[in-house]
């Protein structure tokens, strides 16, 4: 027992005084956490440049203008009477969408004769795109609503039956969790995830591929009273560090006022086995790859693309099979998901069950076979 908690004083001291892993470790979760929580404080986007190209110059027209520049998702940034140049104002301007009000199309709503008002949205980004386009089509909806009822009104339809006659029936939809589609709450906690699990590999890369390059493992091997206390030693101070940082992640839920209150007992809970589980993985390479450098690399191809391929951003059901087994053995898939059950949908624990068993067992195959790789290691050691 002395020599164990004197190992597990040597690995801190040992992660102390490497100031690049120090930093990568401690400031990194640090200045991602800080620097998306400002990056998407603001939650959803609004104020978008449009441009309005105005043929008609009516009233009707002009209510378009007015309702467009009411609604808070969108602004336009210019009214234009002619398309002239209108590819260049549209970069200048960094315009989202451009709306082409037709020539005589007040004069045609009012006769019957069906105008089409023309919406040209700009795609570059999809983001912005879709949330321009749907900003213009509940304002040209509404618009379209209000001339209805207006024309009904003037047959003398009584008021009572207004809604009836331009509606034959109701659609309600229901936001669930995300009300808001807040983004800050969407992207946020994966991202500091899927950076959690960087530092924990890239940290453990150099764990025992730093004693082999350094040739301390021998001193390791002497003082150790079994594997497993050698494995031990390496991943219990990254999980006590861990959840430091998850202390971390959760004081800043109220630094950025982001409402996670349920479920962060089992939460925790669940990503204890995913600190776990993602430890293995950096514990296996660092022992079968012992040096630092490779080490490192092998792992910095495992972490990057991970949140890609968890299925949080783009689901994982519309990814080939083969991507889907991919992502299936990397921790943060399973996690992100559990997260998303848990936190986001305000699920239960029970519900989250196949997550945990998915990352219980990529952790148990990983500890065996480091088990196996480092008594080989061992005993090469030991000779």
């Amino acid at each position: 027992m002395q020599n164990f908690f004197f190992l597990l004083k040597r690995e801190f001291k040992l992660f102390w005084q490497n100031s690049v892993l120090r930093m990568l470790f401690i400031g990194a979760p640090l200045l991602y956490a800080v620097l998306l929580g400002y990056v998407y404080s603001k939650g959803k986007v609004t104020d978008l440049p449009i441009l309005v190209i105005d043929y008609d110059q009516t009233e009707m027209s002009a209510k378009a203008i007015e309702m467009f520049n009411d609604d808070e998702v969108i602004n336009v940034a210019k009214v234009l009477y002619d398309q002239n140049d209108v590819a260049k104002i549209t970069i200048d301007e960094e315009a989202n969408a451009v709306v082409i009000i037709p020539k005589g199309f007040q004069k045609m709503v009012f006769t019957k004769k069906y105008p089409e008002i023309t919406t040209i949205v700009n795609t570059a980004n999809i983001l912005t795109a879709n949330y321009a386009s749907t900003a213009i089509q509940i304002c040209l909806g509404t618009l379209k609503v209000g001339v209805q009822m207006e024309t009904l009104r003037k047959q003398g339809v009584p008021e009572k039956l207004i809604p009836s006659q331009y509606e034959p029936f109701k659609t309600t939809f229901i936001k669930k969790y995300n009300r808001s589609t807040n983004y800050m709450y969407y992207l946020w906690p994966g991202v500091l995830s899927a950076v959690l699990q960087q530092v924990i590999l890239l940290a453990l890369a150099l764990s025992f591929a730093s004693e082999f390059e350094n040739g301390t493992f021998y001193f390791l091997v002497n003082k150790s009273s079994s594997i497993i206390q050698m494995i031990g030693i390496k991943i219990i101070p990254y999980l006590i560090m861990s959840f430091g940082v998850w202390l971390i992640y959760w004081f800043f839920t109220f630094y950025f006022r982001i409402p996670f209150f349920k479920n962060l007992p089992e939460l925790t809970f669940v990503a204890g086995i995913f600190i776990l589980s993602v430890s293995f993985i950096g514990i296996l390479v660092s022992i079968v790859l012992p040096n630092q450098l490779k080490a490192t690399e092998i792992l910095m191809v495992i972490a990057t693309p991970s949140f890609i391929l968890s299925g949080f951003s783009w689901p994982l059901s519309q990814m080939p099979n083969w991507v889907q087994g991919v992502a299936n053995v990397i921790p943060l898939t399973h996690f992100l998901k559990a997260f998303r059950i848990l936190i986001i949908e305000e699920g239960t624990l029970s519900q989250v069950k196949n997550p945990i068993y998915n990352m219980i067992i990529i952790g148990i195959v990983c500890a065996i076979l480091a088990f196996i790789a480092l008594y080989f290691k061992k005993k090469e050691a030991l000779k």
